[in-house]
Formats: structure tokens, sequence, C-alpha cells
């Protein structure tokens, strides 16, 4: 007798999942965390067999499925549709979403191109997916996290769990602040890094599900009606995307680090944008800048001849909207003047809006402009050998002090 035979002859009337409103979230949490907690362990004792098992069942799991509707019905790009015009925006939607993301017969629908304005006056193309697509990446964005913590570079912050703009910033300073530390700089720009990234590498090294993974690189795109196939690169907006990039520039580092030991040469990463830090303008320029390109290029990426350049630490450098300089020996850092200005422009843009608003309702459309500024900059204070971000540690007393720097 099977469990619905013996539900109908004790008189027990059978119970379907729980409505949205009534999922346990915190256990839900617990098992998602709990099987990529195994992931990571086991990709950290190099059992390829059990990573793979665990990957699978982690994809497969009604937990999974939760947690991924959950994110992409919460996160801000919840009311931007695909090509579809579909939003999950009610309880029952989200119900029924779980279920067609758990299981079922799949295949991705193209994405919807959409113009972001850069601040230098361009525009910058993105890939929206359907609903249903960005769950079934969040899905296997789970089960890729931990795989790719195991494979990061140490000194990568981009999109990573517990890593920030700040702690980048802060590997800036340990990196440059001391007397001894190196002085010249080479800023890497990547052109058009998730436009360009190569299917064929991602295809061959991505640890993940290559039936699913070809299905979206080759989805295409719709811009004005019209489809548009995908022969390279990952689209900027897919959820799955960054893990995609920081998986393809992770290794560079430990590739420099190989390469120029005793050299002084520290990289820092955020997703695409880094920094490297040598002792002379020749070492950064005819030695370390070749084996970057030569990294990139089995990758389908190549360096911006524009945007790359190599500075003296006294000229300074804009990274991450901060501007790094040394000033008679002082480590300073301080917003870029591309971050003030951009923040000025904002609010006078507000202003000149307003011109006949009540203030009240001014100062309540400034403040979380303001206010995402200054929380954004407050980690960073103008000090000659002492950094007070967010860790409160001291150059040369905080733990990473002499464990992320060579210099």
């Amino acid at each position: 007798m099977d469990r619905s035979d013996a539900e109908c002859v004790t008189g027990t009337v059978p119970q379907g999942p729980p409505q949205w409103h009534a999922i346990p979230w915190r256990k839900v949490a617990r098992s998602v965390h709990r099987l990529q907690a195994r992931i990571a362990k086991a990709m950290a004792e190099g059992r390829r067999g059990k990573v793979h098992a665990l990957r699978r069942i982690l994809t497969r799991s009604l937990g999974a499925a939760r947690w991924a509707v959950r994110r992409v019905t919460t996160n801000k790009g919840k009311r931007t549709p695909g090509v579809d015009g579909v939003v999950w925006s009610t309880p029952k939607a989200k119900q029924e979403a779980i279920a067609a993301t758990q299981r079922g017969p799949y295949q991705p629908l193209p994405l919807r191109r959409v113009y972001r304005p850069k601040p230098n006056g361009k525009k910058r193309p993105l890939g929206i997916p359907c609903m249903k697509d960005r769950a079934k990446q969040a899905v296997h964005a789970l089960a890729l996290d931990p795989i790719a913590e195991c494979l990061a570079d140490p000194n990568s912050y981009g999109f990573r769990r517990e890593r920030s703009t700040a702690d980048a910033i802060e590997q800036c300073f340990i990196a440059l602040a001391r007397r001894q530390a190196a002085q010249w700089v080479l800023e890497g720009d990547i052109t058009a890094c998730y436009d360009r990234i190569s299917h064929g590498w991602l295809d061959k090294h991505a640890p993940m599900d290559k039936g699913i993974l070809r299905k979206w690189l080759k989805s295409g795109y719709v811009e004005r009606k019209t489809f548009h196939a995908t022969e390279e690169g990952t689209p900027q907006g897919g959820i799955i995307s960054p893990v995609l990039c920081n998986l393809t520039l992770d290794g560079l580092e430990r590739l420099l680090e190989e390469r120029f030991k005793q050299r002084k040469v520290n990289m820092v990463r955020y997703a695409d944008d880094f920094i490297v830090t040598g002792n002379s303008k020749e070492l950064l320029r005819d030695e370390v800048k070749p084996v970057i390109e030569a990294f990139l290029a089995d990758r389908g990426l190549e360096l911006s001849a524009e945007k790359t350049r190599i500075v003296h630490i006294e000229e300074g450098f804009d990274f991450l909207g901060q501007h790094v300089r040394k000033y008679n020996g002082k480590l300073i850092i301080k917003p870029a003047r591309k971050a003030v200005k951009g923040l000025l422009a904002k609010v006078g843009g507000i202003l000149e809006r307003s011109v006949s608003t009540q203030p009240a309702e001014v100062i309540r459309q400034l403040n979380p402009v303001i206010r995402g500024w200054a929380n954004y900059h407050c980690v960073v204070r103008i000090h000659s050998l002492t950094w007070t971000g967010r860790s409160g540690s001291r150059c040369g007393d905080g733990p990473n002090a002499h464990t992320r720097t060579k210099a």
C-alpha cells in the first residue's frame, strides 16, 4: 500500500507543499548552506567525484529551487521582465515557479537587450533573461559558488561572499603604504570583458552542467524584435555571469606570484577591474603586461590599449571610485574626482526637478543619494600609516598585513 492509499484508509487529508508565505525560510537556508559547505569541503580535499554528486543533489533539490525563486523575486530586477513579459509578483505565481524550476524539460529563451548609460557617455549593453531563466541560473549559481571560492585568487574581491570594494581598497593600502613598497602601478582595463569571454574556454573549464551552460551561452538575444545569435561572451544581467567572470580571471594572481617572486608584484582585483604593483615601470611594461595579455588571450580577452596605463604612485590612480596617491611618502586615499562630480550632478538634477516641490519631499529624495555615497566612501580615512576601514586594522598590525602582500 502506498502513502496516498494509506492516507485514504486512515481518513487523513493529503497535504501539499506549504504556500509561499508559509515556507520555513530559515530551514531552507540551512539546508542549502549545508550542501554548499559539503561541496566546498569535497573540493578542498580534491574529491571531484564527490563534488559532482553533491552539485547534482543541490541543483535538483527543493530547497535550492525555493531559494532561487525567492532571490529573483526580491532583488532590484524583480519587476523587470524578459522577452516573454512575465514577472512573478503574486504568491501563487512564485509557488508555481518553484515546481517549474525544480523539474521538467528546460530550454532558455533569448535575452532582452537593453542599454544603460556609462559615465563616459557611452552605453553598456545588458542582456535580461526571463524570470524562469534567472531562477534556473540562481539554482546553478548556488552550486557553483563554493567551487569558485576554492579556485579563487586570494585578492579577488568582486561578487564574493563577505568581500567588498572596501576590502579591495584596504589591500591597496597594505600593498602600497610602506616606504619600501612598490612605487609603480599598472591599471588594468579589459575590453568588454563580459561580452568577449570565450565560449570554448568556459565549456572546457567551468565546473558545472555543460549542457545547461551551452544553452545559456548560445541562447542569443532579441533587440528591436530581431533575434541575434551569440558566439562569445556571457551577458551582463545574468545572475550567474559574475561567477563565470571570476572563474575566467582566477589564476592570474597566482601566475604572477609564481613568475615574479620577491619583486613586489602584487595584484588586487574586483571583478574585471584590477591593479598590479611593481618595482619599476620597465618590469610592468616589458615582463608583467605580456604575461597578463597571454593569460587573457587564452580566454578570448584583451587589455584596452586606451585605458590600460602604468603610473607612479606619486601621480596616483583611480580604483573603485577612490583616488590612491602618495604625497611626500604618505599614502592618501580619498574619493575620486569622478565620484564627487557624479554625486554633485545627481544632487543638482534632483534640485532642478524639484523647483516647486515642498522642502520635505526634496529632503526625502536627497537623503538616500547622499547617505549611500557617504556610506560607500566613509570606510576610507585620510591617514598616513593607519588604515581605519571596516576591519579597523592598522597597516602592519592586522591579520592581513603579513598574509596578503609581499611588498
